[in-house]
């Protein structure tokens, strides 16, 4: 956006373009889309690599459809996450096409974004946290991202992570989701050079306390640099590395 908008303006400046092109152009990259109940940002993606996501938690089907049928018309590409088991067979109904995570809550409907180069490892302690990775894996998905899942790799049989080391350190962005007591993040901060994101899962006893001892955790591990996002914040971590592996593309592109 940045560029084309600098030609435009130094075409308006040459006396090339008049005033009225340049407010069209403007308004163009806006694109907001008002609906009944909504204003939506259909050009999101553009701006910020990353497009509007319906959220779908406390949306009734109908209003899902009604929004994904205006994204769509506008992108050709919808991404919506926290949908309900029942709300994603009404809407696969309607939209066939697309593609479905009954465990991730999330969907996409279109064709993805052209693909970039990079790969994203998915990876979790344990299955219960797979989840979260299944919604960061559509997302990924959607945006073009290549990505590997490593499941059930958590510190309780800590050997199941060193058989993958090799294949894990192929990756350039690593997401790490954890319940429990949140110790996946640390270890791999320890082992591995990459980016790495990660994701506190709301699964644990007592004391887990739905996420948040995950999350303190993370925030307090003593393996430097590594990023957390919000607790089951696959969207977030998903988002995180598709900005990460475009910014990497974009300054390779210009060398």
């Amino acid at each position: 956006m940045k560029k084309n908008l600098k030609n435009i303006l130094l075409d308006f400046k040459n006396s090339k373009i008049e005033l009225d092109d340049v407010l069209n152009f403007i308004k163009e990259q806006e694109k907001i889309v008002e609906i009944e109940f909504a204003t939506l940002d259909a050009n999101r993606e553009r701006r910020t690599a990353i497009p509007e996501i319906i959220f779908c938690e406390n949306k009734s089907t109908q209003k899902i459809i009604e929004i994904i049928q205006k994204l769509y018309a506008e992108n050709q590409l919808v991404i919506g996450t926290r949908c309900s088991e029942e709300k994603l067979k009404l809407i696969k109904k309607k939209y066939p096409k697309g593609k479905y995570s009954f465990e991730g809550k999330a969907f996409y409907i279109g064709k993805p974004s052209k693909k970039i180069s990079g790969k994203v490892a998915l990876i979790t302690a344990g299955t219960t946290d797979v989840p979260v990775l299944e919604e960061a894996s559509i997302v990924l998905e959607a945006l073009g991202i290549d990505h590997e899942k490593f499941y059930d790799i958590g510190v309780a049989g800590i050997h199941r992570l060193f058989s993958k080391y090799e294949k894990i350190n192929s990756c350039d962005v690593l997401i790490v989701a954890a319940g429990m007591e949140g110790a996946l993040p640390s270890v791999i901060g320890g082992m591995f050079s990459q980016p790495i994101i990660a994701i506190p899962v709301s699964v644990g006893y007592g004391t887990a306390l739905s996420g948040f001892t995950a999350l303190f955790a993370m925030l307090t591990s003593c393996s430097p640099g590594i990023t957390v996002v919000n607790i089951n914040n696959g969207v977030g971590a998903a988002s995180s590395a598709v900005k990460i592996l475009r910014l990497i593309e974009n300054k390779v592109g210009k060398d």
